[in-house]
């Protein structure tokens, strides 16, 4: 598998903490169910079964829990409301993450609101059979921050790595991946070049590249008439902007959340709140 750390990031207003409780939607008519052992495929199936449900305006396709909580940028709304009334249809952009053994997946994708793409971020919880969580995030044109959506719109399709398995013996454990990827949002609050909690060192490969919203941040190759020894930060690899403090501006990132970790493909689904940025919505590491 090549190495690389790449990130995609959905703009989207992010609430401080973390919603609990069984506010939402009460889905006393929802049909079937989901298999107990629902693996990689199942989820994924289950990511087209809610997006056709989504374009249908129709939450009762769905197998629901009746204590299924929906959220929308970080509100707790009706499942039903919100997009649910205005999706147009789906994009052409997918890319599925999943982890079976806690029965979690995630998917990025655009999809079609007032005549254009959108970028939508959705994480879904299965239990017993059913859905018990549907978290998504929403990033709009005018929307602040890097972005190209119409990009991802091509159809825009990740790097092939995104997709291999990794054989059992080298995959990482869960805990590991995530101490990797808390590790990226350690080196970037505060950035002052002196590497994560000052010990000289950030966790990136000589190939990291970033990418948010569609518009790549990193390796970005220098225009023809830029001036010699100028600073160009995009033209630089992820190391050498960390290196560089480039994000110096970044002064708390909190609520940091890995609901998903794919081990088996090395992808770690993160959110994190970064107010500088104004707000970071998921973010997946590989």
């Amino acid at each position: 598998m090549r190495s690389k750390l790449f990130l995609i990031a959905v703009i989207g207003v992010m609430a401080a903490g973390v919603l609990t409780g069984n506010l939402g939607f009460r889905a006393a008519a929802s049909t079937g169910t989901i298999p107990l052992n629902c693996n990689r495929v199942c989820l994924e199936n289950l990511i087209d079964q809610y997006l056709t449900a989504l374009i249908a305006h129709d939450p009762k396709r769905l197998p629901l829990s009746k204590d299924v909580m929906y959220t929308e940028n970080d509100q707790v709304i009706e499942l039903g409301d919100g997009f649910w009334k205005t999706v147009e249809g789906r994009g052409n952009y997918t890319h599925i993450f999943a982890e079976p053994e806690f029965g979690q997946v995630a998917y990025m994708g655009t999809m079609r609101e007032a005549g254009g793409p959108i970028l939508m971020s959705l994480r879904l919880r299965v239990e017993l059979g059913r859905i018990t969580e549907i978290e998504s995030v929403y990033f709009k044109p005018g929307g602040g921050g890097p972005n190209n959506i119409a990009e991802m719109e091509k159809p825009y399709r990740p790097e092939e790595f995104w997709f291999k398995s990794i054989p059992p013996a080298q995959q990482l454990s869960r805990q590991e991946l995530i101490s990797i990827a808390d590790a990226y949002f350690s080196g970037l609050q505060k950035n002052d070049g002196k590497g994560v909690n000052g010990t000289g060192t950030y966790p990136f490969t000589n190939d990291c590249h970033r990418i948010e919203n569609g518009s790549p941040t990193t390796n970005v190759p220098r225009p023809a008439n830029e001036a010699p020894g100028t600073i160009n930060a995009f033209a630089m690899d992820c190391l050498s902007q960390f290196k560089l403090g480039y994000y110096f501006v970044v002064q708390n990132i909190h609520d940091r959340r890995y609901p998903v970790v794919d081990r088996e493909r090395g992808v770690v689904w993160s959110h994190a709140h970064i107010p500088s940025e104004v707000s970071t919505g998921p973010r997946a590491f590989s």
